[in-house]
């Protein structure tokens, strides 16, 4: 197929959801996953007979996933068990808890029950947030490939609704009294990696998004949703290679002609998709000096997420909480602060948890649990040094969790366990700055301000994934998959 070669870089959720696309549609596609398996941070970690989802825990805005599987002409049912979760999660605060439900009058109950308010601001935020949604989501699904395409009738309209210079926890502010109650719907901006006292107020549609459409747990993990969709790369005559990293994008001038691969193979390519985390392919994967806009200073000089500090445990016998479970600090701004500006661990955590052995018995053997921690640390421009620091970092976590789940016996309990720091993520998972979701998503890095899909440095590569537009988080990977795969069919014709 003369001029429809297309080499993808990784195989994380937006190289797939190309790779699928332009499969489907008759390019020669190969995808180089430097790992054994598909996924990424969405791919799995199996030890000792327990399987824990590396990175991504629950499934949201489902009918993205599902509308990239139907324009291959599938169904996403026929290749995954997805379990609808209600209630969505457990909200700890230390001397009370709140369940959140999906939709609007088990959730009214119980805020109602747990602070007193009224269902009034709930009902202002469904009514005000929907629209938010409905005007920004078209502009999320288009790229920005000019200064001009701000001019388009999806970005005019969504420029109404950014709620410039106001922080998600603002916003929030207009419809629920107590900040407690506020935090149940802006803990979301960590999605993002960000404070919710940062996080542009126009991400209240995130809670919004949940709380309308629900969530969803994948039957075997969400690492099940890479591997279902290289499995239609296959099946429409795509070729994975795991275990096949690349070297370098090779390049005539400014214009990508394929990759090298590790092996010294060279692969030839019209197209170039690069699913890699963005910072760290600019650093590792394309010849020094080669880039001004994102040359090594500049992408130093960018505002990045936060990163995490994960515990993985696989437990013997059962724990009695939730699917999902967030234990807030008992100052919940003072230990966000230590995250995003003071740079510093803090003594007060906030801890997520999933306990997905409660909905998914095939996660751990039979009488065990499989157990997913993650708390959010600075990432490592900080430069807390991590081999000194991950030995009591571990203990304070424990602790943490042994007096919140209640679980005083976790220690004791603990079968199988590994862990991943932020200088883990940095130089075993290839992230930039072990910064987990990527760059910020301050309003100066996104839509045609965040790197373009159509990557303006280098003709004929295109950016998939959580560094470029439109942004993290598994439905917005899959967009951006989406969009690259749209702007190389479009360019391939000759009409982009």
């Amino acid at each position: 197929m003369q001029g429809k070669k297309v080499v993808v870089i990784g195989a994380g959720p937006g190289g797939l959801a190309s790779a699928m696309l332009l499969a489907n549609q008759g390019f020669e596609v190969d995808v180089f996953e430097q790992k054994g398996q598909v996924g990424g941070r969405n791919g799995a970690l199996q030890k000792d007979g327990f399987t824990f989802d590396i990175g991504p825990t629950f499934l949201m805005m489902k009918f993205i996933l599902e509308e990239i599987f139907e324009a291959t002409g599938r169904s996403v049912d026929d290749y995954l068990d997805l379990v609808h979760l209600d209630p969505m999660y457990l909200l700890d605060y230390k001397d009370d808890s709140l369940l959140s439900y999906q939709g609007d009058e088990d959730i009214s109950r119980e805020i109602e029950r747990v602070f007193g308010e009224d269902a009034e601001g709930l009902r202002r935020f469904y009514s005000r947030e929907k629209k938010r949604y409905e005007g920004l989501l078209p502009a999320l699904r288009r790229p920005y490939n000019k200064f001009t395409d701000l001019c388009s009738r999806e970005a005019l309209t969504a420029l109404r609704h950014l709620a410039p210079g106001r922080s998600l926890f603002d916003v929030l502010g207009d419809y629920f009294g107590a900040d407690r109650l506020k935090l149940a719907f802006t803990f979301q901006a960590k999605y993002l990696g960000m404070s919710p006292w940062d996080c542009p107020g126009a991400f209240a549609i995130i809670p919004y998004i949940e709380h309308n459409f629900g969530i969803y747990h994948v039957m075997g993990g969400l690492n099940r949703i890479p591997v279902a969709m290289a499995d239609v790369v296959r099946e429409d005559g795509g070729r994975v290679h795991l275990d096949t990293p690349v070297e370098r994008i090779l390049l005539d001038g400014k214009r990508a002609r394929g990759v090298r691969l590790e092996s010294g193979d060279e692969i030839a390519a019209n197209y170039v998709v690069l699913n890699a985390d963005f910072a760290h392919a600019m650093t590792n994967l394309v010849e020094p000096g080669v880039l001004k806009k994102y040359s090594k200073e500049n992408l130093d000089a960018r505002r990045y997420s936060c990163s995490t500090y994960m515990l993985y445990l696989g437990i013997e016998g059962s724990v009695d909480i939730p699917h999902h479970s967030i234990y807030f600090a008992e100052n919940y701004r003072a230990n966000v602060e230590d995250v995003f500006k003071n740079f510093r661990l803090s003594e007060d955590l906030s801890v997520y948890v999933q306990n997905a052995s409660v909905t998914d018995p095939t996660l751990a053997p039979e009488g065990h649990s499989a157990l997913y921690v993650l708390v959010p640390v600075a990432n490592n421009k900080a430069g807390i040094p991590w081999d000194a620091q991950a030995a009591p970092y571990r203990e304070r976590v424990l602790d943490v969790l042994e007096e919140r789940i209640p679980l005083p016996d976790l220690r004791s309990r603990i079968r199988t366990e590994v862990s991943i720091d932020p200088a883990k993520w940095e130089d075993g998972y290839s992230v930039y700055k072990g910064a987990t979701f990527n760059l910020g998503h301050n309003l100066g890095q996104m839509l045609y301000f965040r790197p373009r899909n159509r990557f303006e440095e280098l003709a004929n590569v295109y950016l998939a994934g959580g560094g470029t537009h439109p942004g993290s988080g598994l439905p917005t990977i899959w967009e951006s998959g989406r969009i690259s795969a749209n702007l190389i069919r479009d360019d391939a014709r000759g009409t982009g």
